[in-house]
């Protein structure tokens, strides 16, 4: 709900995957990443951002390997609010959406995604 550090969902290692489902089926256009600035950490860095992720369309919960829409890089160095369009023509509309992280930025105990958001249109 806020942007403080520490509220953010924490998972083990740098290694985890989400799944969100939507309100409604939409064709998806971007997605946006967001964590704490540098400045509000309280040692200076966002080692527990995540760096390497790809998103996928899901057609169910179960689907075990949904349609690619793209790979992308947070950059720790860039805003905190970090959009990324859709990498990967598509033309099917989706209500459940997948993002999988695959490192962060050094943290060694665990990695941090304060919002996920996806953008497209009904």
């Amino acid at each position: 709900p806020d942007m403080y550090p520490g509220n953010c969902w924490a998972f083990k290692g740098s290694q985890g995957y989400l799944v969100v489902r939507l309100s409604m089926k939409i064709y998806p256009t971007a997605f946006t990443v967001e964590h704490i600035p540098k400045t509000l950490s309280p040692k200076g860095s966002i080692t527990s951002a995540p760096r390497n992720f790809s998103v996928y369309g899901l057609d169910d919960e179960y689907q075990e390997e949904g349609k690619l829409l793209g790979e992308y890089v947070y950059d720790q160095e860039g805003e905190p609010l970090q959009m990324f369009p859709v990498m990967e023509e598509n033309e099917d509309a989706f209500q459940i959406v997948e993002l999988r992280i695959f490192s962060n930025w050094g943290h060694a105990e665990y990695t941090c995604l304060y919002r996920f958001r996806v953008h497209g249109k009904p």
